[in-house]
């Protein structure tokens, strides 16, 4: 069997096998991720790796975790969380009495424990139904437990880092206030249907990985999950070019709103 074809058919086992698409990834990235990782168990092809796959559930789980992309800080590039704390955050908070919040690819829990900081701040915490998934169930673990190292924290302000965390030696668990305020479930962005009537849909840093066609659709998909007038915050690689094709106008750096 050729390489290629070798490589098609364990894309289509893993959709049968698990509901992931794997094609809808950008191929290069993800076929180089994997390949490191079939060789590193000794398998000289995609066939007999997906075999093995099956057969170990361990192996199913490394696996999930190297497709998924989980590199996440709290207050990733501050400037952009200084615009949704100061601007959109507080005219939703004018407009509504209650605000709905989804952080979607929200890997190990950084992004929406930041979202949950600033609504306390703005003491809308109590009235927001903040909503957080991912695909994989191991970084879901992580994020509902909490713990992070001093290098997760390095952005997140001062006042901050005293109210919501607890240090000891060198490592820092958020509070329980905040834990119980995140929803956290499992959700596979190109494969399940999205809820709808958010205010805010904050996705940073994951559309870079999928093709031009998956990002179409899931573009149209977030502006169909948003209120008229809803945000959607990316990431600072993922400018939108041509919002208006997906209902969207540009409200500021990075953060678009639906028409």
């Amino acid at each position: 069997m050729s390489d290629d074809l070798d490589f098609i058919r364990f894309i289509e086992n893993i959709k049968k096998k698990t509901a992931i698409d794997l094609s809808l990834y950008k191929e290069a990235q993800m076929k180089r991720r994997l390949t490191t990782l079939r060789l590193k168990h000794g398998h000289t092809t995609f066939e007999s790796y997906f075999q093995a796959l099956v057969a170990q559930p361990a192996m199913m789980d490394e696996f999930l975790d190297r497709m998924t992309i989980n590199v996440s800080e709290f207050w990733r590039n501050p400037q952009r969380w200084e615009v949704l704390r100061s601007k959109f955050l507080p005219e939703m908070i004018s407009q509504y009495d209650k605000l709905k919040i989804w952080s979607a690819a929200c890997s190990t829990g950084e992004e929406p424990y930041t979202l949950a900081m600033i609504l306390d701040q703005l003491s809308m915490l109590h009235k927001t139904e903040l909503l957080a998934t991912d695909l994989d169930q191991g970084v879901l673990a992580k994020a509902h437990q909490g713990f992070y190292l001093d290098r997760s924290v390095r952005d997140v302000p001062p006042v901050f880092l005293n109210k919501y965390f607890h240090e000891e030696e060198g490592v820092y668990s958020v509070v329980d206030s905040l834990k119980r305020a995140v929803k956290f479930k499992q959700h596979n962005m190109l494969y399940d249907p999205f809820d709808s009537g958010f205010d805010l849909i904050v996705c940073r840093n994951v559309m870079i990985y999928f093709t031009e066609e998956a990002k179409n659709e899931l573009y149209h998909k977030f502006a169909k999950a948003l209120k008229p007038g809803g945000i959607l915050f990316v990431g600072s690689t993922e400018q939108i070019f041509t919002p208006s094709q997906y209902g969207f106008e540009t409200a500021d750096t990075f953060f678009y709103r639906k028409l």
